[in-house]
């Protein structure tokens, strides 16, 4: 599985972003995907993730109620939308993938990762 994200950028304070990841390769609705982000200076931490159907997501409590992950299996694609965007909110955003489950993503470490894109708040 090869993993490409994109739609970061610049925005203020209170503004919104949509991130996108595009995957390759066969059999993309049986992997669990997620969204972790990583600040200057600080650990890689976990933001989101959605089952393989989409049905279950699990969301970190620092954006609880502020970004939305979902997916399309039929463009090989997962989204997070960003919405009420903080300053604290800048980092790299990464996508990755896991065929076990979406509980990996916030238990131990999925085994696929694709580039990140760059969020950036600006208060």
């Amino acid at each position: 599985v090869q993993l490409q994200a994109s739609g970061g950028g610049m925005v203020q304070a209170g503004g919104s972003l949509r991130l996108s990841c595009i995957g390759s390769g066969r059999m993309w609705s049986n992997y669990a995907m997620g969204w972790y982000r990583q600040a200057p200076g600080k650990e890689r931490e976990f933001v989101a993730t959605i089952s393989m159907t989409g049905g279950t997501t699990r969301y970190a409590d620092s954006v609880k109620d502020r970004f939305v992950i979902s997916r399309d299996n039929a463009k090989n694609a997962v989204y997070l939308q960003l919405n009420s965007l903080k300053p604290e909110d800048t980092a790299v955003y990464y996508c990755a993938a896991d065929i076990r489950g979406p509980e990996i993503f916030y238990t131990t470490t999925p085994d696929y990762w694709g580039r990140g894109t760059q969020v950036t708040v600006s208060s």
